[in-house]
């Protein structure tokens, strides 16, 4: 089969070339990937020290080729989205079937290949800063596709969200999908917020603690900054914060919080951001606007036709 493979001396450490056919476990759906996006981490961060010819990548949809011979997950011939920590980069993909959601038809599977790790990621976050209904909740990166995802999730659970973003380009149609205020920057906004997903890091993340009402919440997603992050405890004293950070490392199997973004997005109540789309051999494209901020939510790679 073709896969976009990890390569040392290639344009960001990848190459399209061949490798074997996936061979699934027992509880494990073989995948005809039709399409798979890039999260921003795994081109960002990406390591130098994989075997030349692994095949990365998280997220991926498509049509089930065999269904798990354990009995576990949909039949063959089944619309689907995954995820996995590898292997979503390649026309077929094995994947453990409790990572899987059903696609309905009515939800485009190169817009489910969005979903996993970004949506999943957002809903988690904001479920973890606990009951939002009459709450002010920051986003931080809100322009990306965590970000987008966390705006409108934490406005569906009854936020006033204010979507913190890089520039005011960037901040174009979050209004749209429920941000209540768009602003350059924490220290851009006025008053204070109960809760906070930060996708940022570094110096966003200080200024966000800054604002947090006494026993608010941040949770801290990403660094997309890649800065370290140093806060004046003393001045929080001062100010009397009583407000906690909590790092967040998304909990898997994702099959279930899959099931339900994609019901939302079937129900035409969740929009899935997607700021890049083209063929998969276009890959480094997609990568260099990913990594200069010229994404506006997610991109994704089409593989093959449904």
């Amino acid at each position: 089969m073709e896969a976009l493979v990890h390569h040392r001396t290639g344009q960001h450490m990848l190459r399209l070339g061949t490798a074997p056919d996936p061979q699934p476990g027992p509880s494990e759906a073989l995948i005809r990937v039709v399409a798979f996006s890039f999260n921003f981490g795994e081109v960002a961060f990406r390591t130098p020290d994989l075997p030349d010819g692994t095949i990365p990548g998280w997220d991926a949809a498509g049509v089930v080729v065999t269904a798990a011979a354990d009995g576990s997950g949909p039949a063959a011939g089944t619309r689907v989205v995954s995820f996995g920590w590898a292997g979503a980069w390649a026309q077929l993909r094995a994947v453990d079937t409790k990572e899987l959601a059903v696609v309905p038809d009515g939800v485009d599977l190169g817009a489910a290949a969005a979903l996993p790790v970004a949506g999943v990621t957002a809903l988690q976050a904001v479920q973890r800063l606990g009951s939002l209904l009459g709450k002010r909740v920051l986003v931080t990166g809100a322009s990306g596709g965590v970000g987008r995802f966390a705006v409108q999730l934490a406005n569906l659970a009854g936020a006033e969200v204010v979507a913190s973003v890089g520039s005011p380009e960037r901040g174009k149609g979050l209004l749209e999908i429920g941000a209540a205020e768009v602003v350059v920057g924490p220290q851009a906004m006025t008053g204070r917020v109960d809760g906070v997903v930060d996708n940022v890091g570094g110096q966003q993340l200080a200024e966000a603690y800054q604002r947090l009402n006494s026993g608010g919440v941040i949770s801290a997603v990403g660094m997309a900054s890649k800065e370290p992050t140093t806060i004046d405890f003393e001045q929080a004293r001062i100010n009397h914060d009583r407000g906690r950070i909590e790092t967040f490392n998304i909990s898997v199997p994702l099959g279930g919080d899959l099931q339900y973004l994609v019901r939302l997005a079937d129900q035409g109540r969740l929009e899935i951001p997607i700021g890049w789309r083209g063929d998969w051999r276009s890959y480094e494209d997609a990568v260099g606007r990913l990594l200069s901020r010229q994404v506006a939510g997610k991109a994704v790679l089409d593989v093959q036709a449904a």
